[in-house]
């Protein structure tokens, strides 16, 4: 049974060298994204990067992988409401 729930869900990594690149992996969706913030949805829940000058250069959302570069300030993780939950109602929980 613990098998099954492995294989569906992807390992969730963040590297991040230089405050200036992050490659991330175990990711399911971009929300949104400006030069300013990036809000993701991961296996651990869902993660605002904010910065400066911030761009998605690669995003393979088959693979669950996204490479953002820029000036990064901080990433903020909030816990996931439910499995599929998306919409505005999450994005409004994730700003108060």
């Amino acid at each position: 049974m613990e098998e099954l729930t492995n294989v569906n869900k992807r390992a969730h990594k963040l590297i991040l060298n230089n405050r200036r690149t992050c490659n991330l992996t175990g990711i399911n969706d971009v929300l949104s994204f400006d030069e300013h913030e990036i809000i993701l949805e991961t296996e651990q829940g869902m993660l605002m990067i904010k910065g400066n000058d911030l761009h998605v250069s690669r995003l393979m959302l088959d693979k669950g992988e996204v490479d953002v570069d820029g000036r990064i300030d901080s990433f903020t993780y909030s816990e996931q409401t439910g499995a599929g939950t998306k919409g505005d109602s999450l994005l409004a929980r994730l700003f108060k």
